[in-house]
């Protein structure tokens, strides 16, 4: 899969999802490894999900994680919060937004 592709999905899946229940602007960088490597960020702001497939310079934390873990969280194999607890995505930043993300982002 490409960079695009991967991006179009994410983007499909995400900015669909619930974020009602988030008050704060959250910004979090995602850089992809594998097979369609690059760079995106997904923004909560205003309680609604932005994806784009920009660097996020001053964003709140960072994801790394591979292709195929990111489309197998976009097709519901597993949740960011299993992918995050079992090793499978790393995260540096801002903790308490990042929870927030995990604990109250709700994709359809």
């Amino acid at each position: 899969m490409t960079y695009k592709e991967i991006v179009d999905r994410v983007r499909d899946v995400f900015e669909y999802a619930d974020a009602r229940n988030i008050f704060e602007h959250i910004a979090i960088q995602i850089n992809i490894t594998g097979e369609g490597a690059g760079i995106m960020y997904v923004e909560v702001a205003q309680r609604q999900v932005t994806v784009e497939p920009y660097d996020y310079y001053d964003r709140d934390g960072l994801i790394t994680i591979d292709s195929n873990v990111l489309l197998d969280i976009c097709d519901k194999k597993y949740t960011l919060r299993h992918a995050y607890k079992h090793g499978l995505l790393t995260y540096q930043g801002n903790e308490r937004k990042f929870l927030a993300c995990l604990n109250n982002i709700v994709v359809p």
